[in-house]
């Protein structure tokens, strides 16, 4: 490595978010906190709103630009997101920024704070007793070698790397899309193919009123709940099943983390032996139901399923049919939620008894599965791919942070 300096001598300045804690309101800008930086992502659909008032205040000390690196300073510290975009309109708490108005500078430093050198920083000056933080000025001398064109160039691959693993998590979010356009266009308009191929709901097809939906559905569908139609099994408290220290052999531990963004060096550990109903599988549904409520499709290794995890199977109805009902359902669960906030938004078995759904007749479902199922194995192999890509990514990091690889 070249001369250390201080990370804000690197920098144009290292500051952080907002220490109020902003009222939530209905829309207007996202507040994304530390929990919301999910292994180099952000997470905006589980941050709350606040106010335009609130937002401009908060962004007159603390406004994240273009090529920024925000850095979780409490919980699991040391996450972090690189900022490409030059429009930003969110705002941040308990989030450290490292602002170099530097593109190469920045994505230097971006690799940089994912080595061990700044892995072994960072445990060194954690605070905290029961929540771990790294207070503003732990960040601001964060020790940074001092950049040259030769250290950028090292990191070029890895670059190239998480563009590729972009460019392929667009792909998929495509895919996603084009799924449930034609779902919502047989299901939720009913314009399924009639008997002469033909939309059933546009061509005339025979409607009628259903009471306790208070609307129209397709003559001969029935209507039932998410909890009869599918079993919801909860995770476990994975603290429980420690594997022993010498241990190699281990199921990474589900958690709301690694299902919204896949495992990391913090992942959980747990034994080989837990219930079988508490191990995933890829191609499992998960539906996350407390805090931050999301449904998947879970396309990594096989796990182990925390507390706070639902896995959802069904011995009637295909996968993809439970996953696209969750999912439609997934905004009044969300509302639902929201009202439960003063003590952990979630949501309960009633809830899902509650949850009434039209379903369609099997044979119907079945047909629209075989085409679904095809979107989906497409997906999987974006999804094998960036599982690939980032092991290679993470194996290259630390040779080439140390000059002992060199690629050209």
């Amino acid at each position: 490595m070249s001369e250390w300096i201080k990370a804000e001598e690197y920098c144009i300045s290292v500051f952080d978010g907002t220490h109020d804690t902003p009222k939530v309101t209905e829309s207007g800008y996202k507040l994304v906190t530390s929990k919301n930086i999910l292994s180099n992502t952000l997470d905006l659909n589980s941050a709350y709103f606040i106010s335009e008032e609130d937002f401009v205040n908060i962004n007159k000390r603390s406004k994240v630009k273009q090529y920024d690196i925000l850095f979780s300073m409490i919980g699991t510290v040391g996450s972090l997101y690189f900022e490409t975009s030059d429009t930003i309109d969110y705002a941040i708490k308990n989030i450290g920024v490292f602002s170099c108005c530097d593109k190469e500078k920045a994505e230097w430093l971006y690799y940089y704070l994912q080595s061990s050198y700044a892995r072994k920083y960072i445990k060194r000056y954690l605070n905290g007793a029961v929540q771990k933080f790294l207070p503003l000025r732990g960040l601001r001398e964060f020790p940074v070698p001092q950049f040259n064109k030769e250290l950028h160039n090292r990191i070029k691959i890895l670059l190239n790397i998480d563009q590729k693993i972009q460019t392929n998590n667009q792909i998929n979010q495509e895919l996603e899309a084009m799924a449930k356009t034609l779902y919502d266009y047989w299901f939720v308009q009913f314009d399924f193919p009639d008997q002469n191929g033909k939309p059933y709901k546009s061509s005339g097809g025979k409607m009628v009123y259903h009471p306790e939906l208070k609307r129209e559905i397709p003559e001969g569908w029935g209507v039932d709940s998410l909890w009869n139609i599918a079993n919801f099994y909860n995770g476990l408290a994975m603290q429980k099943y420690r594997p022993d220290t010498n241990e190699d052999d281990y199921l990474p531990v589900i958690k709301i983390r690694e299902m919204m963004n896949s495992f990391s060096k913090d992942t959980e550990k747990a034994r080989l032996d837990i219930p079988t109903e508490a191990v995933v599988e890829r191609g499992d549904i998960l539906f996350s139901w407390s805090a931050t409520l999301e449904v998947i499709i879970w396309g990594k290794e096989r796990g182990a399923l925390n507390q706070h995890i639902f896995k959802v199977t069904s011995d009637t109805y295909p996968k993809t049919f439970i996953y696209f009902e969750l999912k439609s359902y997934l905004k009044v669960f969300k509302s639902i939620a929201e009202l439960r906030k003063t003590t952990m938004g979630h949501i309960t078995q009633d809830h899902l008894k509650q949850a009434k759904i039209v379903v369609p007749p099997i044979e119907l479902i079945s047909k629209i599965d075989v085409q679904l199922q095809h979107i989906m194995s497409q997906q999987q192999i974006l999804e094998n791919q960036n599982q690939e890509l980032t092991q290679l990514r993470d194996w290259l990091l630390p040779m080439l942070m140390n000059g002992q690889v060199k690629v050209e």
